[in-house]
């Protein structure tokens, strides 16, 4: 459980302001989750409008979650 959480965004934000882009990496990384998906045949999308039902249920959760106030100041 975070404490402080001013502290560990501050620490978070210095961490990934070191790391390097590797784009190689990321390409590679990207194309191999494409290979992925297309091996479990879920992409390319057939119809890009089948079970749109579930996915506006899913955004609904997502954005009443979104409006939580989980007492973090940004």
């Amino acid at each position: 459980m975070i404490k402080n959480y001013k502290k560990f965004k501050k620490f978070e934000d210095e961490l990934i302001s070191k790391e390097k882009v590797n784009i190689e990496k990321n390409f590679l990384i990207v194309e191999e989750m494409y290979k992925e998906a297309v091996a479990l045949n879920v992409f390319p999308v057939k119809n890009p409008l089948d079970d749109i039902e579930v996915d506006i249920k899913i955004a609904k959760v997502v954005n009443s979650v979104s409006k939580i106030n989980w007492g973090y100041s940004y």
